[in-house]
């Protein structure tokens, strides 16, 4: 079994925390305690971690099987907490499989079994059918946002799933919001809740904005030059309202990337690297960037279709106020439109004539080798420093990859970067840089 000093300390120093919050300790003490654990508390509040770390008291590292199962409602999350996993350093094998990459990339994999395996419902049901990997010591299962994990057009999956696992002993499920009666099939009866919902920060302001016309476009635009380059997400509820959204602020030269389910894979991946370094400040999306996602502090969160459910207002707006920072939800109303009584501000943002924001400093550049090929950030930085020759301040945020790497470049200086670094050697591997 590991080592309960090595895990704490170790990791959190490897993380950079400092101490866990009252959440995090309650569940820490919980999960090792009890067979069954309900977490509830609001996004941004460290849940991945609260799980992570007593879990990991629980694992036999002379085992080389799956031991535990995470389950997620969505893509990005299992490769954010893939990477949390690989962050603390622990020794164990992760891996994350799901729809949308090739089935044979996860066989292979799984040829060597992980021990924490993580995914969506239906690539791991898929899995299971397929015996890809053995469920004989899986004994610890994870239904992280359950709530999503149990929607109706899950459920049939999650069902499957769970007759697979025999032998799960331990269930921890997550949530940041408490809208749904659990299945009889989750068997959770008897389980220890702890609750954090009304632990919400009072740093979040919401702001009503006025649309005179039924087209809010140009209240949009009118409101993000008001809001300045801040790191934005704006909500819509259509995939194809999103296209039309980001032609018309490209029409007006606002930056911008859009994130749906409907997109590949790789440009979902590639719109939150460009997000997360500065490339553009706004991101449009569907509710599918309401949780679980990798992205830097929000400072404003504009709901530019009125949501449906009082759940879609609460994770929209976690976005944003986090751990006790400041945000704001601007909701933009048309006038002859009917705001939802969940929606309990009234207080009107008035919007000023101000120019349209200037463009971003930064853009990303592709870099063609990863961790497989021993490349770390600092080859990278000392490969763009050197014969690039950038300075400091125009280099900016590092994000490795198995296979490649993605570095924010001030604009002003990317053309000369590419011209001197082009197919340079990095770890005895060509690698080509271009521009995303």
């Amino acid at each position: 079994m590991s080592d309960p000093q090595y895990s704490q300390e170790l990791i959190l120093q490897k993380l950079g925390i400092t101490s866990l919050n009252a959440m995090q300790v309650d569940a820490n003490k919980a999960i090792q305690k009890y067979d069954n654990v309900v977490i509830l508390s609001p996004t941004g509040t460290g849940k991945t971690l609260a799980f992570l770390l007593p879990i990991l008291q629980k694992l036999d590292k002379e085992l080389h099987q799956v031991q535990v199962l995470i389950l997620v409602p969505s893509r990005e999350l299992a490769i954010q907490i893939e990477q949390v996993t690989r962050d603390m350093g622990t020794g164990f094998k992760t891996n994350c499989v799901y729809g949308g990459r090739p089935i044979s990339k996860d066989k292979l994999e799984l040829k060597h079994p992980p021990t924490i395996l993580i995914g969506t419902p239906g690539r791991i049901a898929d899995h299971l059918r397929r015996e890809t990997f053995s469920n004989q010591f899986l004994t610890t299962l994870v239904l992280d946002e359950f709530d999503k994990c149990l929607e109706i057009g899950f459920e049939e999956e999650m069902s499957e799933i769970l007759h697979f696992l025999p032998n799960v002993t331990n269930k921890v499920l997550t949530s940041a919001t408490q809208e749904l009666d659990l299945p009889d099939f989750v068997e959770m009866k008897d389980a220890f809740e702890i609750y954090y919902l009304d632990q919400k920060s009072t740093t979040l302001g919401i702001k009503l904005v006025l649309s005179e016309d039924k087209d809010k476009l140009p209240t949009l635009v009118k409101l993000l030059c008001n809001i300045g380059n801040e790191p934005t997400i704006v909500f819509c509820n259509f995939k194809e309202s999103i296209d039309r959204v980001c032609e018309y602020l490209d029409e007006h030269g606002i930056a911008n990337g859009c994130f749906y389910g409907g997109m590949e894979q790789k440009d979902r991946e590639r719109s939150l690297i460009k997000f997360r370094n500065g490339t553009y400040q706004i991101l449009i999306a569907t509710d599918l960037a309401a949780r679980g996602l990798d992205v830097p502090e929000i400072k404003h969160i504009i709901h530019y279709h009125l949501p449906h459910k009082s759940e879609e207002f609460t994770h929209r707006n976690g976005r944003t106020a986090r751990m006790h920072t400041e945000g704001t939800a601007y909701v933009i109303k048309w006038e002859k439109e009917h705001l939802p009584d969940f929606i309990e501000s009234r207080e009107e943002f008035f919007l000023e004539n101000i120019a349209t924001p200037g463009p971003t400093l930064w853009c990303t550049v592709f870099v063609s080798g990863g961790r497989k090929d021993k490349i770390s950030k600092g080859d990278i930085a000392g490969l763009f420093f050197k014969q690039g020759q950038l300075s400091k301040e125009h280099l900016g945020h590092i994000e490795m990859k198995q296979d490649c790497a993605f570095v924010a470049v001030q604009t002003e200086k990317v053309n000369q970067l590419i011209q001197l670094v082009d197919n340079s050697k990095l770890k005895n591997k060509k690698v080509r840089v271009n521009i995303i």
